[in-house]
């Protein structure tokens, strides 16, 4: 018993600095029920961060209930001096079963561009050219990712919006 008084000390002091074993990471990401890409299809997957860094602007809110998430479907291409768009739809469907909210991208349509004369030898260059049309904004929620399937060719893209804490009110006439 003496001895156990003396080497139990030592034991939990020296037990922190013992090597563990590799713990194992949980996945966030799962996606098996999820359906797979139909064929020339490519799904996108954002997977929205639970906690942020606080804002250094006090005017905007910390609560990710007002936050946005915008989706921005396109596709990366050699431009010159003209605007250039595309259509296309995005629309979300609910997920038979799960009641999840998914997204699809559809009706996309072909480049466009204004038809400007470009200043001589500017030379073209790669952008990313959004598909046309209003912000499709959908509520941030860490807790499912957000999940958009589109054509192979297509790229996606996301940023946040976050709202301000202030409301004002609207005048009445």
């Amino acid at each position: 018993m003496p001895l156990a008084r003396t080497l139990l000390p030592g034991f939990l002091a020296v037990l922190p600095l013992l090597p563990l074993p590799p713990a194992g990471a949980v996945p966030r990401l799962d996606l098996a029920r999820y359906p797979s890409p139909a064929a020339g299809e490519r799904r996108w997957v954002i997977q929205l961060p639970g906690v942020l860094p606080p804002t250094r602007d006090p005017a905007l809110s910390p609560s990710p209930s007002d936050w946005r998430v915008e989706l921005i479907v396109g596709r990366e291409v050699e431009v010159d001096c003209n605007r250039h768009r595309f259509g296309g739809r995005l629309r979300p469907e609910s997920l038979p079963g799960w009641g999840f909210t998914i997204y699809r991208v559809s009706d996309v349509g072909p480049m466009a561009s204004t038809r400007m004369a470009c200043p001589p030898g500017e030379p073209k260059r790669r952008a990313f050219v959004p598909m046309g049309g209003k912000p499709f904004v959908v509520p941030y929620n860490a807790s499912l990712p957000i999940v958009i399937y589109a054509p192979r060719d297509l790229e996606v893209r996301w940023r946040l919006w976050k709202a301000e804490k202030q409301q004002r009110p609207a005048q009445p006439l």
